[in-house]
């Protein structure tokens, strides 16, 4: 496990900061993945005792409030590579999103908690490599998902939807340890993402 120090462990953001949920008020922070992210980071905190920075950075929408969701990743690039270069304790990276289309739901601990699934760029599509991403923790991204995988169906059956494949990168190559975390989706209720939070 990682050790506990008062240095940084964990750091939580989200490069499409303004996606929300089902019955999300427009306008309310707290009711966004940024929102759910902080709940996130509350029990990471109190219950086990983690140092966890979150960047609560909109990186999806331009300061005139339009959508820029196209440039997102890049928006969060320096950002995070800054935060990652200032604080090198940092052994976990967690980029939560929540995804869209029909809600995922499962009954844990008696109540109703958006699933989760992680997601993994390859740097590849069916033609080969792609030239122009590298990613020196590809190995080290997949094997950290597939480990969460495993243990969270053993810990709590249900709550992981199947690990999710695609062809880029997603920032992913700035940690070994770097989770893209779809947290439930449009469809699930802002009350369901939070439950997913204490799992």
């Amino acid at each position: 496990g990682m050790e506990k120090t008062r240095e940084p462990q964990i750091l939580i953001f989200h490069t499409h900061g303004s996606e929300g949920y089902a019955d999300s008020r427009e306008g309310v922070t707290e009711d966004t993945v940024i929102g759910v992210g902080e709940l996130l980071a509350t029990e990471l905190r109190e219950t086990y005792g983690y140092n966890v920075i979150h960047e609560t950075a909109v990186f999806d929408r331009k300061a005139d409030g339009t959508d820029d969701r196209n440039n997102a990743y890049n928006n969060a690039l320096p950002v995070i590579t800054k935060i990652l270069e200032e604080n090198p304790s940092i052994e976990v990276v967690i980029d939560l999103h929540r995804d869209s289309g029909e809600a995922r739901t499962s009954v844990i601990n008696g109540v109703s908690t958006a699933k989760v699934m992680l997601f993994n760029g390859l740097c590849r599509t069916k033609d080969g490599p792609i030239t122009y991403y590298s990613n020196p923790n590809l190995t080290g991204n997949l094997a950290f998902s597939l480990h969460l995988q495993i243990t969270g169906n053993e810990l709590y059956p249900g709550l992981m939807h199947r690990n999710y494949l695609k062809s880029y990168r997603y920032n992913m190559h700035l940690a070994e340890k770097y989770l893209l975390i779809e947290l439930g989706a449009q469809n699930n209720t802002v009350e369901e993402a939070r439950n997913a939070c204490y799992p």
